[in-house]
């Protein structure tokens, strides 16, 4: 059971969960960008009314090994569970991953789901890969793609990890691009908000999260059409606040219906010289055509400064095959510096 507080006296055993579940992905990524402290990791893991989490603690002996995940999204006729393990990686080859998995599968179809689904960064490697059937991206024929591949995953999708860096030059080019971009979107202007969302822009805004299920690329994935109001999208910033992270959103507007319909979400946690992650982007698909992707993006780094002036960089995920997206990152200065793959399981 997840403790009330991360700093209470009995959770000596959460905070030791989460430095192991840090440990991980810095094996894995060679990278520390995704630790997140005690306090920040426990809301991640409750459940909440949009989705029901199952975790594990995994020991070998008394000692915390990794962690195991199950969450259940409960959207209305959802096939899916979304699951993980992670292990160090000193105990990797031990049977104890091949061990742990049954116990999802069945905490799976305990919520009635046929479909298992998990996204993960692999170590760089050279030799054998295995390419996405989106025809774009690879990832190595590695000892976790084995893992996956005889435990009946498949590999659906591959997401680019890009990176940054915050520099007088790089403000320079979004400049430049903003420039374009207005010109291109006469009928838009950009409306610029922190969390939490102002009442008269969270139904437009929780109407466009609603659209991140249907509108943005998913290949051969089970995707859930998820229903976002205004107290979803509530109970999602009082969760973020929890974690202690800030959030600019910046959207583009249409001048004449006042709809809301393209943002771009920057957000950081309570370090303030963390790397900024880019969250949430979108342009609504009958709207596209005006670069209101390149609009909010390069709105929004020009803002950053004043709410984050110590981050050193920015980091996003995309889909190999949203060359929109990809080719607007490569304009402002983005890299590729790892990829992650999306991998999924029918259960008999």
């Amino acid at each position: 059971m997840l403790p009330a507080r991360a700093d209470a006296a009995d959770a000596g055993e959460f905070r030791e969960l989460a430095r192991v579940r840090n440990l991980v992905y810095q094996q894995i990524t060679g990278r520390n960008e995704d630790d997140l402290t005690p306090g920040a990791l426990l809301p991640v893991l409750r459940s909440r009314p949009d989705r029901t989490t199952v975790v594990w603690a995994v020991r070998l002996g008394d000692e915390i090994i990794g962690r195991a995940i199950v969450n259940i999204p409960q959207e209305e006729g959802s096939r899916v569970a979304i699951v993980s393990i992670e292990l160090r990686r000193e105990v990797w080859g031990r049977g104890i991953g091949s061990a742990v998995l049954p116990h999802l599968e069945a905490v799976a179809r305990q919520h009635g789901r046929s479909v298992l689904q998990e996204w993960l960064e692999q170590p760089q490697s050279d030799g054998p890969r295995i390419e996405a059937p989106t025809g774009f991206g690879s990832v190595p024929r590695d000892h976790v793609a084995r893992f996956l591949l005889r435990h009946g995953f498949a590999l659906e999708q591959v997401y680019r990890v890009s990176h940054l860096e915050l520099t007088p030059h790089t403000r320079a080019r979004a400049e430049e691009l903003l420039a374009e971009a207005r010109t291109a979107s006469g009928e838009y202007r950009i409306v610029q908000w922190m969390l939490p969302t102002p009442v008269e822009r969270a139904p437009g805004y929780a109407w466009m999260k609603s659209r991140m299920s249907t509108d943005a690329p998913a290949a051969g994935l089970e995707t859930d059409e998820e229903k976002w109001d205004v107290a979803r999208l509530t109970e999602s910033e009082q969760r973020l606040a929890e974690m202690g992270r800030t959030m600019l959103v910046t959207a583009a507007e249409h001048i004449a219906t006042g709809d809301l319909c393209a943002f771009s979400e920057l957000a950081i946690g309570a370090d303030p010289e963390d790397v900024t992650h880019q969250e949430d982007t979108l342009v609504l698909r009958e709207h596209r055509g005006h670069r209101l992707g390149q609009l909010v993006k390069c709105a929004a780094l020009l803002a950053w400064p004043e709410i984050a002036p110590r981050s050193p960089s920015v980091i996003t995920y995309n889909a190999e095959e949203n060359r929109p997206m990809l080719s607007i990152n490569e304009a402002m200065g983005f890299t590729p510096t790892a990829y992650e793959g999306a991998w999924k399981k029918e259960l008999s």
